[in-house]
């Protein structure tokens, strides 16, 4: 039987309760017509899950015991996403999220157009949270404000991550077979992003995938972030969308690290 799915604060936490909100306990009780005694599974969002039990006439439900599973990509992947026009985004950050991204942040690029409000971010944090729940994530991505380019780049460099630049001018080689070069994914955690080296308190060096706007990235952002240390790759033969290349960027990055897992 398949399990509802619930993210929830950590100060929601009163082992061995769990106290819901009137939204959640409206949505199980109500929504999905969950009855007392019946189960679900909470999440923290931040790498925990548990079985829980909904209680009789209380919005309490009983902790029953923390679960073990791993879903998680072996090492943190950060997206970079030049803003598309329109509603775009909703569907990048959610099939971003099914992917397994870690972080998704929204970029300001020198073509891009959009200039998201508040609302906007909280639409796109709630997509977040809800495509993690669906999607049987242990880790619920974090959304950034968006950043300018030039401060994207200060943020993530050469020095603290893998970089790739996706461009689709130019004679640049395939992203896959970059990442089949590259020694430093071969980490594999017990846990979300924790290395299974003899140094288990060394951080795990996490990978960044850039993806431009419609029209591309301009020249002087593409030496920028070359100046940062971004390696260039190309994500086929065709020219994608702004839509489509994060999203086909992320599935290659996925596919060569859960490779990597299962053949090692």
């Amino acid at each position: 039987m398949q399990l509802q799915r619930l993210a929830i604060a950590s100060d929601q936490l009163l082992p061995p309760r769990l106290k819901l909100t009137q939204e959640q306990h409206h949505y199980l009780c109500r929504v999905l017509r969950l009855a007392a005694g019946d189960r679900f599974i909470a999440m923290d969002g931040q790498g925990h899950w548990w079985l829980a039990e909904l209680e009789t006439e209380t919005t309490q439900a009983q902790l029953l015991e923390e679960l073990t599973a791993q879903n998680e990509l072996p090492i943190p992947v950060l997206l970079l996403v030049a803003m598309p026009k329109g509603n775009g985004m909703d569907e990048i950050v959610r099939q971003a999220t099914e992917l397994g991204v870690a972080g998704i942040v929204p970029v300001v690029s020198d073509r891009t157009l959009l200039q998201p409000s508040p609302q906007k971010l909280d639409r796109w944090r709630r997509i977040v949270q809800e495509a993690a729940e669906q999607s049987e994530r242990q880790i619920i991505p974090e959304l950034f404000s968006p950043l300018a380019w030039t401060e994207a780049l200060s943020r993530w460099h050469q020095t603290n991550a893998d970089c790739y630049l996706c461009e689709a001018r130019g004679s640049y080689p395939p992203l896959l077979q970059v990442l089949s070069r590259t020694d430093s994914h071969s980490l594999y955690p017990h846990s979300p992003y924790q290395s299974n080296s003899v140094d288990s308190s060394a951080p795990i060096r996490p990978i960044v995938i850039a993806t431009g706007p419609e029209g591309g990235w301009t020249e002087p952002e593409v030496k920028a972030a070359i100046a940062a240390g971004y390696s260039p790759v190309s994500l086929g033969k065709r020219v994608l969308r702004a839509i489509t290349a994060p999203l086909a960027a992320l599935a290659l990055v996925a596919a060569a690290l859960e490779a990597d897992i299962t053949d090692s």
